[in-house]
């Protein structure tokens, strides 16, 4: 499902123009994106949440060039699905 089929779906159930809605989950988009750019996590109750992991430094290695490279500490977006949702996806 593409964020233009989001976009419909909510406007057919809702009944509010697709420009609104448009306007609306790109608002939300943005909101969660400069939260978590501030290290700062988004809980949707029900639904999950979106999380900030911070990964170590760490080496790793380059095989076709048999080198060793250091992949410095850096931070990655992350989503945790509630638990209702898990079981809902399950069935």
């Amino acid at each position: 499902m593409t964020k233009a089929d989001i976009v419909n779906e909510i406007a057919k159930n809702t009944g509010i123009d697709k420009a609104t809605v448009l306007a609306t989950v790109e608002a939300f988009m943005e909101t969660v994106k400069d939260s978590l750019s501030k290290n700062q996590n988004v809980y949707l109750r029900g639904f999950g949440s979106f999380i900030v992991k911070h990964r170590a430094e760490k080496t790793a290695r380059n095989i076709s060039k048999n080198t060793t490279i250091i992949i410095p500490a850096h931070n990655i977006p992350s989503f945790k699905p509630a638990k209702t949702f898990m079981s809902q996806v399950k069935k």
